[in-house]
C-alpha cells in the first residue's frame, strides 16, 4: 500500500501554478506511475480536502549538452488538482 507521501513528490511553484492556486487548482510532481485515482486519494489524505477533478500530464526529459557532454534531465509527470468549491484550501500554497 502507498502512502500519500509516496504518490505526491513535490509541488510545482511556478508563476502559473500561483495564479491557478486562486481557483482552488494546485500543481504536483506526482510518481510516475500513480494514476489519478491515487492522486486523488493522496490529495485528500494528505491535506484533508475534496477533489473535484484531477489532469495529468507526462513529460520527457530533454537532450542538454555541455561541451562535449550529452546527458538528458529526467522525465516526469505532473498532476493539476482542482478541489470543489466548499472545500478549504491547501495552507502550503498561502504563503507563498
Amino acid at each position: 500500500m502507498k502512502t500519500p507521501y509516496d504518490v505526491i513528490i513535490k509541488p510545482v511553484v511556478s508563476e502559473r501554478s500561483m495564479d491557478d492556486a486562486a481557483d482552488k487548482k494546485y500543481t504536483f510532481k506526482v510518481a510516475k506511475d500513480a494514476t489519478k485515482t491515487d492522486i486523488k486519494a493522496a490529495v485528500e489524505e494528505a491535506f484533508g480536502v475534496e477533489v473535484k477533478k484531477v489532469n495529468t500530464a507526462n513529460y520527457d526529459g530533454k537532450k542538454k549538452i555541455q561541451g562535449r557532454f550529452v546527458g538528458k534531465t529526467p522525465s516526469y509527470k505532473k498532476a493539476v488538482v482542482t478541489l470543489t468549491d466548499s472545500s478549504k484550501a491547501i495552507e502550503f500554497f498561502e504563503g507563498l
